[in-house]
């Protein structure tokens, strides 16, 4: 009850990613917010790049 679903990925890739770039970060971002939740991306040169969701769940 009240709890909270994080969700991480990460990567190993050579980082950069730009989140203004395309539709796709901009889009899973709107799902999030949609669902009362936050997501955070760094991905700074060198990488990685770590992408965080965290959701409200159950309750």
């Amino acid at each position: 009850r009240g709890g909270r679903l994080r969700l991480l990925v990460e990567d190993d890739g050579r980082g950069g990613a730009d989140e203004d770039g395309g539709s796709g970060l901009t889009g899973i971002r709107r799902r999030v917010a949609a669902l009362d939740g936050t997501l955070r991306l760094t991905s700074p040169p060198g990488g990685p790049t770590v992408l965080e969701v965290d959701l409200p769940c159950g309750g």
